[in-house]
């Protein structure tokens, strides 16, 4: 298998299926639309599988390489491949592609085919992201998500889905500006785009600092990081359930996987120099915004900051340059794309059959919807940071780098074990405990076979990755092991340290 072009197969199979899907649905019979996509996702999951089995967990060396050239003049290639740190994010991409088109089957009436073909197009995009090795590869694809999600945002969100899309895209976009400034510099020192070579290009002191902060606001407004996160919010609201899902479990996945992959290896003089500051802010990020989760009203909205609070752990994790830190973040990626997709999902479920998301309009869903009641409190306790789920291994494995790093930081990061479940058993008990509040509560049908489908594979995967995270551990370990040491050996010549 391994002869194959996996990665390839992986972006340009959705991307295909995509426009072809384009071509075979309408809005009058939606249903081969529907179909197409269906299978274009599984294929696209199909062919990351061997990704796992064929995966060697003893090297920090990138697999999967593919390369070829693609404009000579500027030495630009089409350079792909995998290491530990991006093998499970490619993985989570193909699979929630899969949950997206599923829980938009029925829900989805008008322009059916553009909708699924944005979020086809959308996944590969994305997996190209995360197995580009060269630097203007990499921000083609970054920047080209953009496109899909504007559209998902746009033309299928709520009533003010347009403020939201210009919101998400002109936050985003701005910040990428800078990023592209910082690779065009990186070019003119290395007349390369290869991510290798600029990992050990000897840049002096202010200009790793000015590449960082390039860098920085890019990543750092995709994550988002706290004080540029406003958009989140919003686009979560007015987005779509698939939007919301694909919004949390991966778009925000693409600045905390840049800062591994440009600012750490790249800047690594920089990123020790700076990191204070992206500690400081990670920690506002967990605690300050757990506490605005606290007084959310909408359940989007609540859910959406919560993902900022939880992606603080993520930025924490990198910046305190430790081992068990930064693996800890990176599952912690892995589980919050389970984690806040499902909880999108349930939100979104409940959204179908009531049409608001306001809690005050809900109580007692137990009552009429006891099957969707037990997923949704499995998914409010892996939120929560619940032992036995996937939501504590990363926030545990975070907050022992952080303690060992600084008693203080560890003991103000755990803080988001307590608000975490303050904002999330709040949410729930007033969403499913106690009587039915209302007539509208009282007619609610329970969960259907395709809704079930999907909560229990996501159920599955919470519960398999806390009980057993090993496979997920293992994969990542010599790499993260491998970019640390890389970042602890500072480039600077001994005078101008």
């Amino acid at each position: 298998m391994q002869s194959l072009p996996l990665l390839s197969l992986a972006i340009w199979i959705p991307i295909a299926v995509g426009i072809l899907v384009l071509f075979v649905g309408s809005d009058s019979n939606p249903a081969p639309a529907r179909w197409v996509a269906l299978i274009g996702s599984v294929l696209g999951l199909i062919v990351v599988i061997p990704l796992i089995t064929g995966f060697d967990d003893s090297t920090a060396a990138m697999q999967f390489v593919e390369q070829s050239n693609w404009i000579e003049r500027f030495h630009i290639t089409y350079h792909l491949g995998i290491d530990g740190i991006s093998l499970w994010l490619v993985i989570l991409t193909a699979f929630t592609t899969v949950i997206v088109v599923l829980a938009g089957w029925v829900v989805i009436t008008k322009r059916v085919a553009q909708y699924m073909a944005s979020f086809l197009i959308l996944s590969g995009l994305m997996v190209g992201v995360f197995s580009s090795l060269d630097g203007m590869l990499f921000y083609v694809f970054f920047e080209a998500t953009l496109i899909p999600m504007y559209l998902i945002i746009g033309v299928w969100g709520g009533q003010n889905r347009v403020y939201a899309a210009f919101k998400f895209f002109l936050y985003t976009l701005a910040g990428s500006l800078l990023m592209l400034v910082a690779l065009l510099y990186l070019y003119g020192q290395s007349h390369t785009f290869d991510l290798a070579a600029w990992s050990k290009l000897p840049l002096e002191f202010v200009p790793q600092i000015l590449v960082f902060i390039a860098f920085f606001f890019a990543f750092a407004v995709k994550v988002p990081m706290w004080p540029v996160h406003t958009w989140l919010p919003d686009a979560h609201v007015e987005a779509p359930t698939g939007g919301s899902i694909v919004l949390a479990a991966i778009m925000l996945k693409l600045g905390a996987y840049g800062f591994l992959r440009f600012s750490l290896p790249i800047v690594p003089d920089a990123s020790h120099f700076l990191a204070p500051v992206v500690i400081i802010l990670s920690l506002i990020a967990v605690v300050y915004i757990g506490l605005v989760a606290l007084v959310q009203t909408d359940m989007k909205k609540l859910v959406a900051y919560s993902s900022i609070a939880h992606m603080g752990f993520v930025t924490l994790g990198f910046f305190i340059f430790s081992q068990i830190g930064a693996e800890g973040a990176i599952v912690q990626m892995i589980s919050h794309g389970f984690v806040s997709g499902a909880m999108f999902f349930c939100i979104g479920v409940m959204y179908d059959r009531m049409h608001t998301r306001s809690i005050a309009d809900y109580g007692g869903v137990v009552n009429t919807m006891p099957k969707f009641a037990a997923f949704s409190m499995l998914f409010a306790m892996a939120n929560c940071g619940l032992p036995g789920t996937s939501g504590f291994v990363g926030e545990f494995m975070v907050i022992l780098g952080a303690v060992r790093f600084n008693f203080w930081i560890g003991a103000l990061a755990g803080l988001t074990l307590i608000l975490g479940a303050a904002y999330t058993l709040w949410m729930y008990k007033r969403v499913i405990f106690g009587a039915v509040a209302n007539a509208n509560v009282a007619k609610l049908l329970d969960v259907g076979k395709r809704e079930f489908f999907i909560l229990a594979c996501l159920a599955a995967l919470v519960l398999f990755m806390g009980i057993y995270p090993k496979p997920f551990t293992n994969a990542m370990h010599e790499s993260v092991a491998n970019l640390l040491s890389h970042v602890a050996q500072s480039k600077l010549p001994l005078q101008a340290q």
